[in-house]
């Protein structure tokens, strides 16, 4: 019954996912989507809360959770598993509350245990916070161990309670929780985008090199932060603008205000938003996802073009590249891997050939439309190589002629600090061996990857910088090395 009504609210929409779902597999994963609203209408705010994270699913699939400011102060649910695993009629029905925030997370830093869960709620001086918090912090060893040598107590192991516990600290010698926020951001290091709610104000921060998303839209007068425009959609809500790098946007009664901290000369969007993490349905600073993956596959025809009779992309993150690859190079577009679309959460598994059994579960070759024919493959990325080489077999034993395969991104060469769980260069397949020798060990007969160069003429439109450090290794600030590899 539930479950009915929100297909009847969202729609179409409801069934809507971005170009991965929540069982892909040997992909870089990042850590969490967030929403909040203040709300200034007669709504429900969980249950607006819990639409958002529905379009938000693709961000996190191990844990959510909704916090809402009732009467008697904070309300919160949250569990392991995914939305509709975790929220019910019942639940709602117990999270009345004016103004909301919530969470969905993968856990690319910290356990994946149900004290990691977030939202994450605290009580201090002045009250309760409650925070939804997506990134990574590559300073947050130092300052957890100077806590605990203070006499800190933590009860989980992820950074949202590094940020409560600085902002608690800070809040004894500073005039408002704004200010505290602003000295914890000059302590803190690392990617983030969070909202915070309070009892009376809904704040939205993003790190000043804006390396993780957060936009801001309006539904009637009230305000929603999202960590994608495809949240806003699903709640019926405009786009007004994303909140800029080191912005510390708050909306209160009287409406928004923004406070501008320090920020570097340029700023870095992490640019696996627009190659793979994001909905193509999203804009992120304002740059259609699904435009930029159209001419990612574009300008990987121009690079590497072949000869080949059939064009596919790899379920779900290789069709729209896919589509750009067949539109400038004239190869007819199709489909040549199927995808079981029931395949449970517990096929993802953490070695390799576990890894491997999943792939075989989750696609399958499309004989009738490959069969003897020289096939373009477009995928996303190659990561650890395992998936690409167990696609190349299922091809070939279906009985195609040639494997061409092409990468809409360049060669993934370095660890990331900043969401992804990438931060090993032994999984890497780039990073041991030339693109050469990645060709031979899954067993293509050429390969492409888009130069940076390329890739990074894809936001078409784009007005903000990127970081591309897993490609080129130029992280936007120095690692601390208790946390490199």
């Amino acid at each position: 019954m539930f479950n009915n009504e929100l297909k009847k609210y969202l729609g179409n929409s409801f069934n809507a996912s971005r170009e991965e779902d929540v069982f892909e597999l040997d992909k870089p994963k990042e850590e969490c989507g967030v929403f909040g609203i203040y709300n200034k209408e007669n709504m429900d705010s969980a249950l607006l809360t819990y639409y958002a994270l529905y379009a938000l699913q693709h961000r996190g699939q191990e844990s959510a959770g909704i916090a809402v400011n009732g009467e008697r102060g904070l309300l919160y649910h949250k569990d392991m598993g995914l939305v509709p695993e975790i929220f019910n009629q019942d639940i709602f029905e117990r999270l009345k509350g004016k103004n909301a925030v919530g969470h969905v997370r993968y856990s690319a830093s910290g356990e994946n245990l149900r004290e990691n869960a977030q939202p994450m709620v605290i009580k201090y001086k002045d009250g309760q916070l409650a925070i939804a918090y997506n990134g990574s912090l590559v300073n947050t060893l130092q300052i957890r161990e100077r806590l605990e040598e203070e006499g800190i107590i933590f009860q989980s192991t992820i950074d949202p309670e590094v940020i409560l516990n600085l902002i608690s600290r800070y809040r004894v010698s500073s005039n408002g929780i704004e200010e505290s926020i602003i000295k914890m951001m000059g302590e803190v290091k690392g990617a983030y985008a969070m909202v915070i709610l309070t009892p009376n104000k809904l704040i939205g921060i993003r790190d000043p090199h804006g390396i993780r998303p957060l936009c801001i839209g309006l539904l009637g007068d009230s305000y929603i932060f999202a960590s994608e425009t495809c949240a806003l959609d699903a709640v019926g809500a405009k786009y007004v603008r994303d909140v800029k790098p080191g912005e510390i946007a708050v909306v209160e009664e009287e409406g928004l205000k923004s406070i501008q901290t320090e920020t570097p000369s340029q700023s870095r969007l992490c640019i696996f938003e627009h190659i793979y993490f994001a909905r193509p349905d999203s804009y992120i600073d304002g740059v259609s996802v699904y435009r930029a993956r159209v001419e990612a596959g574009r300008r990987l025809a121009m690079e590497h073009p072949v000869d080949a009779d059939l064009v596919f992309g790899v379920p779900d993150s290789g069709l729209t590249p896919a589509l750009g690859y067949s539109m400038q190079s004239g190869i007819p577009y199709g489909l040549g891997l199927i995808k079981n679309r029931y395949v449970g959460r517990t096929f993802i598994q953490p070695n390799c050939s576990q890894r491997e059994n999943g792939v075989r579960i989750k696609l399958n070759a499309l004989k009738e439309a490959i069969y003897g024919k020289r096939v373009v493959m477009i995928d996303d990325s190659i990561v650890r190589g395992t998936t690409s080489k167990r696609l190349v077999q299922i091809l070939r034993k279906a009985g195609v002629k040639e494997v061409h395969m092409r990468v809409s991104s360049p060669p993934y060469r370095y660890p990331c600090y900043f969401g992804m769980d990438i931060s090993d260069k032994a999984e890497l397949i780039a990073t041991k061996h030339t693109i050469a020798e990645i060709k031979d060990i899954i067993g293509v007969d050429t390969l492409g990857f888009l130069s940076i160069e390329g890739l990074l003429k894809t936001p078409v439109g784009a007005k903000c910088g990127f970081c591309t450090a897993c490609f080129t290794g130029d992280y936007p600030m120095e690692i601390s090395n208790s946390k490199e590899k």
